[in-house]
């Protein structure tokens, strides 16, 4: 009788831990509130917290250097990039090797490739994964987003969001979609428009 009121009290002891991380996960789930909530590795390995682009209006995108639509993109990305800085608009490319494998590799090989073939300097980070039992938090939190228009998988390389200058993702933009694309330039436009927050560093 003693065993198993011991067994009962160990499973119950047991269940209530799950309960509790349960419940923890479900907190800690509920305090991201914006891409800025996350911190993120650059593509040379430093650590950095995505609320340093607070007031900023930024273009995450999952890039590959093999892909159908690397030239196309890079070509794009970094003229929009530069017409658009001085107004506080910044790429954050994420090297993906999720799809076809065509980022395959090192942070390296691939910040090489990019500021040797397209002269890129918008920021590049952490090679991460965009889908599947690894995807990396920050895609996570974009693919279970609150918003149906922005929840849902990324489909391949080079998919858009856009982020406002308060860290609101506004806008998706699915992998085909070229950055100078006329609906993206003018929501990018939009939100370049609004006033930066108050909050923001002044040093920043």
């Amino acid at each position: 009788m003693k065993h198993t009121l011991a067994i009962i009290a160990i499973c119950g002891f047991c269940v209530a831990a799950r309960a509790d991380e349960s419940a923890s996960a479900k907190s800690s789930a509920k305090e991201v509130k914006s891409v800025l909530d996350f911190e993120v590795k650059t593509i040379d390995g430093e650590t950095v917290k995505l609320d340093k682009y607070r007031g900023d209006v930024c273009l995450i995108v999952n890039v590959a250097s093999q892909c159908g639509l690397t030239d196309g993109n890079y070509k794009a990305l970094e003229p929009l990039y530069k017409k658009y800085h001085d107004q506080g608009f910044r790429v954050l490319a994420f090297p993906a090797n999720n799809f076809g494998a065509q980022e395959p590799g090192t942070n390296d090989e691939i910040k090489k490739f990019c500021t040797n073939k397209y002269n890129v300097t918008f920021d590049l980070f952490d090679k991460v994964s965009v889908k599947g039992d690894d995807i990396c938090p920050l895609y996570d939190y974009l693919t279970h987003h609150p918003d149906k228009e922005i929840a849902g998988d990324v489909l391949w390389n080079f998919q858009k969001y856009l982020v406002d200058r308060e860290g609101n993702v506004i806008a998706k933009f699915d992998p085909r979609t070229s950055p100078n694309d006329e609906k993206l330039v003018a929501e990018l436009a939009k939100a370049l428009a609004e006033p930066k927050p108050e909050t923001k560093d002044a040093d920043k």
